[in-house]
């Protein structure tokens, strides 16, 4: 549990009565229900407020269900529905509009430097604070001043945007200040406790009936109609006081909880990074799991290859530059030589760990049947094919949603190669923040007939039948690659670009194929443990 979610465990007990016990000797709420009603028909008459037409009472009938009573039309209707839980006895029901003398909407001005008056905005809202060095001036009328003027314990509403539902509680007015369009004032009687009306605004219970309330567009609103309906429960006066007091003794608690519990979620959060990173470097040195000299080795791994692809270039499969490989193995000295053609060379600097004999090192050209960039393409507003750019390759894994689309007209310049295959590894080249990234395609996780690569990712495509591809992810989003992927590129510190040529000469270890699918197996095994 999060320092959010003790909160709003803390603020539900409130509302249920759990936090603080009852009082018998307590005046009921019904009293101080009764009282605000004649105060506010006492406001009316005196012409200081308007009449509410939808001012109702509610009761709990002899049958024990919830009823609600209009006193306008005289209409009363059940309303068990909406209770969400039972309440202590002494406490009430009660909708905000009946607890409110005025539900107001702000006043729409331009904020200046200078002004006639100081017109407080949602954005001079900070952390239940008002930023009033920050709170511009606006021009009004003065016999409208008094309709929208602040005063201490005003609450104040948020109907519309990203904040919409978010309240405030004024305690203090340093100078006189009305507020803007965007915000509503509510104002109630003094016989409430200010202090737990902003704690129930706090509530998940609000924030359920808000949510219903709101109206879900681009810009969400709610409107006072809505606020007005919003059911909250009454305790006694002398309770709200004590679940107010309590409540505040909790605050440093929880700040305190909600800090340890960040530090922890933090903490965790390097731990596993630092254990997955542990993890693929164990698997890709050949110690994550036991080598079985029955699973044959990696050098025939690597024959079966060659032989595959000589079968698929007479098939026209493949093209011929595709059998150019290269040899690389261990010398009696412990060196490592890779042998092209005819020619032999050094490279044991460019070996990064040792593996076991049963493995070898390959370069990545060598396991695949394909290596290529995407190409530019052609936009089109026309969702029919998707192209992956960068921003579709995340940590997280491939997503389709992130991809714009080509002009369908232009699929026909794609080679059928280019038309991106299951397993297909798709590794961003260029840029700084993502380079690097990588993901495996899945036509699974894509709805529309096929996709593309834009030029910005390089498709690499390996001999599946003795690779697999989720072998290769592991290797290449290991520490061992991804710590010096912007050594290996090329251009400046503000563009840096992971060459196709080097991509294809890459050092990877490759173990037999079954060894493959064991690491595979024991990689997703220990992230179901780390995920709990």
């Amino acid at each position: 549990m999060n320092g959010k979610q003790l909160k709003n465990s803390i603020l539900q007990w409130a509302i249920q009565g759990k936090l603080v016990p009852q009082d018998p000797n307590d005046e009921p709420a019904s009293m101080l229900l009764e009282r605000i009603r004649t105060e506010k028909a006492k406001l009316v008459k005196e012409k200081k407020i308007k009449k509410d037409k939808n001012e109702s009472i509610i009761y709990r009938g002899d049958d024990n269900s919830y009823y609600e009573k209009f006193l306008a039309t005289g209409e009363v209707k059940c309303i068990d529905e909406e209770i969400p839980f039972e309440i202590p006895q002494g406490w009430e029901w009660e909708r905000w509009g009946n607890i409110s003398q005025s539900i107001q909407y702000g006043y729409n001005a331009p904020a200046l430097e200078k002004g006639i008056i100081k017109m407080v905005r949602i954005s001079d809202i900070q952390n239940n604070k008002v930023l009033w060095e920050k709170v511009p001036y606006c021009i009004i009328e003065e016999k409208d001043i008094e309709t929208y003027l602040l005063e201490v314990n005003d609450i104040l509403f948020a109907r519309t945007g990203g904040t919409v539902g978010k309240s405030f509680l004024v305690e203090e007015v340093p100078e006189p200040a009305i507020y803007a369009g965007y915000l509503i004032r509510t104002r109630y009687s003094q016989e409430l406790c200010p202090q737990y009306l902003k704690s129930f605004m706090e509530s998940q219970l609000y924030w359920e009936q808000l949510k219903s309330g709101t109206i879900a567009t681009a810009q969400p609103n709610c409107n006072g109609k809505t606020l007005g309906r919003i059911l909250l429960p009454i305790p006694p006066k002398a309770e709200q006081i004590r679940l107010v007091q309590k409540l505040a003794s909790l605050i440093p608690v929880l700040y305190r909880y909600a800090k340890t519990q960040q530090d922890l979620d933090n903490l965790n959060e390097v731990i596993n990074d630092k254990l997955k990173k542990s993890i693929l470097q164990e698997a890709i040195q050949g110690k994550l799991v036991p080598q079985f000299s029955e699973e044959g080795t990696a050098h025939e791994l690597l024959d079966q290859i060659q032989q595959e692809k000589q079968k698929l270039v007479k098939e026209g499969k493949l093209k011929k530059s595709t059998l150019t490989n290269s040899v690389i193995y261990k010398s009696d000295d412990n060196k490592y030589f890779e042998k092209i053609a005819n020619t032999k060379m050094d490279i044991t600097d460019e070996i990064p760990f040792e593996i076991p004999d049963s493995w070898s090192w390959v370069r990545l050209n060598d396991i695949c049947s394909y290596i290529q960039r995407g190409k530019s393409p052609k936009y089109s507003l026309i969702k029919k094919y998707p192209v992956v750019a960068q921003k579709c390759n995340q940590w997280s894994g491939f997503s389709i949603d992130k991809a714009q689309f080509i002009d369908p007209d232009t699929l026909s310049s794609y080679g059928e190669e280019r038309i991106l295959q299951d397993g297909d590894l798709m590794w961003n080249s260029t840029g700084l923040g993502t380079l690097g990234r990588m993901a495996i395609y899945w036509s699974s996780l894509n709805p529309y007939e096929l996709a593309v690569a834009d030029s910005h990712v390089t498709v690499i495509r390996a001999m599946k039948k003795f690779v697999m591809p989720q072998y290769l992810y592991y290797y290449f989003t290991s520490n061992t690659v991804q710590s010096v992927i912007e050594d290996k590129s090329d251009g400046s510190t503000k563009q840096k670009e992971l060459a196709t040529a080097t991509v294809k000469t890459y050092l990877v270890p490759i173990p037999p194929l079954m060894e493959q699918d064991r690491i595979i197996s024991k990689i997703k095994q220990l992230a179901s443990i780390m995920r709990g």
